[in-house]
């Protein structure tokens, strides 16, 4: 059954991979970007099959969120799962920054990470609940992270993020299970996209790639098969379950 799905981040790297891997199984998919346009109908217009639409929006703003999920609800003519794939990483250890600057990528990051998150979910959960057709088949999948477990030195606040984004996919899950809502998240490790292309091509490459016993690391590719997996054929059971996509880099 085709599903109308709204994957946010959707103009480059995992986001992008995403909704490739949504649309050539035959869904329809908005494809969000923050703020490039044609960065989204780029991707918009190379997927697979047809009736795919491109937003734009900062999922930081909760005005922005609203008007993200009603473009996708009219474009797609409804949304049946949500995708909260956008989110920032920015550097900021405690050692050698300001408090100002302390402060600043706190409230970016939990803006964009976290609060938007819950934003978008509760507006998709909201017209789940509301439409005609009921909330049947609905999900809320989201992309959390490996560092929400390891923790993350230099990015404290995208690791406290990505827990709480973790925590509120689990509480979803068991607030939204009498409506026959699933919710799930997948905690990748690092994953091999141009933001980490600087990386791994420079001195700490190698290392970062020994981190896992495969000695590299993910592809875009493997962490969105494991989202559109969740997000369409994943067994209604699996609801409150974070995915690690580690390759084995991290265990728990």
């Amino acid at each position: 059954m085709t599903s109308n799905i709204l994957v946010t981040g959707a103009s480059r790297g995992i986001g992008a991979a995403i909704a490739r891997d949504l649309a050539g199984r035959g869904h329809r998919i908005a494809v969000h970007a923050g703020r490039d346009l044609a960065a989204a109908a780029a991707v918009r217009d190379a997927l697979p099959g047809d009736g795919h639409v491109a937003v734009v929006g900062d999922v930081g703003d909760p005005e922005a969120c609203r008007r993200i999920v009603g473009e996708a609800v009219v474009g797609l003519d409804g949304v049946d799962v949500l995708v909260n794939n956008a989110g920032i990483f920015e550097a900021h250890p405690i050692d050698a920054v300001s408090f100002d600057d302390w402060q600043d990528v706190w409230r970016r990051t939990l803006d964009v990470n976290l609060l938007g998150p819950a934003n978008l979910v509760w507006l998709v959960a909201r017209h789940l609940l509301d439409r005609p057709a009921g909330p049947a088949g609905g999900r809320l999948v989201s992309v959390g992270s490996r560092g929400a477990y390891r923790g993350e030195p230099v990015t404290p606040a995208y690791g406290a993020s990505k827990a709480a984004l973790h925590a509120m996919t689990q509480s979803l899950a068991v607030a939204l299970a009498p409506h026959g809502i699933l919710a799930a998240a997948v905690a990748p490790g690092f994953v091999e996209t141009d933001m980490g292309r600087t990386v791994l091509d420079g001195p700490g490459g190698d290392a970062v790639r020994a981190q896992s016993p495969f000695d590299r690391v993910a592809t875009p590719e493997e962490v969105a098969q494991t989202v559109s997996w969740l997000a369409t054929d994943a067994p209604l059971w699996v609801s409150g379950t974070v995915v690690d996509v580690n390759g084995a880099s991290y265990l728990r």
